[in-house]
Order: structure tokens, then C-alpha cells, then sequence
């Protein structure tokens, strides 16, 4: 997917445990991303996994609530944190945008921990074969002033709409909404996980 333009080689799991475990081992490469919000270089990371994890997914989806999900071929996208996406397939984990490897590795030990717990723990998980819901646009743009004004950070409130839907701007971040507008579209953006 990704030219590799760095390559980190083998991340084990903890020996510790291994039975249990369904992701061991992955390898991981870096290529530049032209698209993120990060400041500096920011990287897209791919990481090409050692074993099958196509049986998790719907525990994880459970879990995690993904917003896209799709049966067959087995694949699951979800909000890591503001702006980030995660997206695993039965082989590979890619992250949209990581500031530097570390991240990366940080995300994807947390995400490996969440792989395995899912499946250690799938008798006692039901599975979600669906999509989590997903904020509309025009609903966040019913709520906003639509002035332009260029206070959020943003040139203009479409921009603003557009980035909330992923997570990247919530209602406190429009400083001239009134308390009772801020908080309805707390209140909207509230019913969607962008955040795991």
C-alpha cells in the first residue's frame, strides 16, 4: 500500500502469555503522509501482520465501535484518537497519520493488547457485524453560525463540520457558539465514538 520508507523490522509480543495470543509479531513500515493535520513529518504506518486476525474483528468492532465495517473480506476502520483512523484487515493494521515512530509503536502495542483481549475474551463479547452511526455533516453545520468567522482555527465552518464528523473539532472548539447551541451539539457529537 505504502512505499516503505523506513522499516522498523519484527515487534514481538511478550513471550509471556503467547498461547493466548492471537497477534504475535508484525512488521512495520513508514511513508510520508502529504494528507495529515499533524504538525512536522507527519508518517502513515503500515504494519503487515504475521497471523491472521480476520476472527477478532467483530469483537473488536463490539469493543471499539468501528464506523466502517465490512463482513467479507473481513475489515474494520475506527477513531484511535482525534483525526486518527485505524483501519485492520485480516493482515495489516494501518494508521492514517502518526507524528513519529514512537507513536506508532505505541498505538500499535495498545492495539495489539486490545486484539488480544478481544480474543481471549470472545466467549463473554457478542459480535457486531454492523457499522457504528456516523455524524452527518449537515446536522453539524445546522448548529453552527455560519459566519466564517475563522476563530476556530479553521477558514470556514464547513471546514469545521467536515473535521468534526472524524473527531478533529468538538463543540468547544467554536468559540462563538451560544451555551445552549455549544451544548446541543455536545450533545449531538456525544452519541458517536471517535475517540477509543
Amino acid at each position: 500500500m505504502f512505499p516503505a520508507t523506513h522499516d522498523t523490522g519484527l515487534i514481538p509480543a511478550a513471550t509471556e502469555r503467547t498461547k493466548e495470543m492471537l497477534l504475535i509479531s508484525f512488521t512495520v513500515k513508514f511513508s510520508h503522509a502529504d494528507c495529515c493535520r499533524n504538525e512536522g513529518q507527519p508518517l502513515r504506518c503500515l504494519a503487515r501482520l504475521d497471523q491472521n486476525v480476520s476472527e477478532v474483528l467483530p469483537y473488536l468492532n463490539a469493543i471499539l465501535g468501528g464506523y466502517t465495517y465490512i463482513k467479507d473480506p473481513p475489515l474494520l476502520t475506527f477513531h484511535y484518537s482525534k483525526g486518527k483512523l485505524i483501519t485492520v484487515d485480516a493482515d495489516s493494521i494501518a494508521i492514517n497519520c502518526v507524528k513519529n515512530p514512537i507513536e506508532a509503536r505505541e498505538i500499535l502495542a495498545w492495539f495489539q493488547q486490545k486484539i488480544n483481549d478481544a480474543w481471549e475474551r470472545r466467549g463473554e463479547i457478542t459480535p457486531k457485524y454492523t457499522a457504528a452511526p456516523w455524524p452527518k455533516p449537515e446536522n453539524i453545520m445546522r448548529l453552527l453560525p455560519k459566519t466564517d468567522c475563522g476563530q476556530c482555527g479553521l477558514s470556514t465552518c464547513l471546514a469545521f463540520a467536515s473535521l468534526a464528523t472524524e473527531g478533529g473539532k468538538g463543540a468547544g472548539d467554536c468559540p462563538v457558539l451560544s451555551p445552549e447551541v455549544r451544548e446541543e451539539l455536545a450533545a449531538y457529537l456525544g452519541r458517536f465514538h471517535f475517540d477509543v
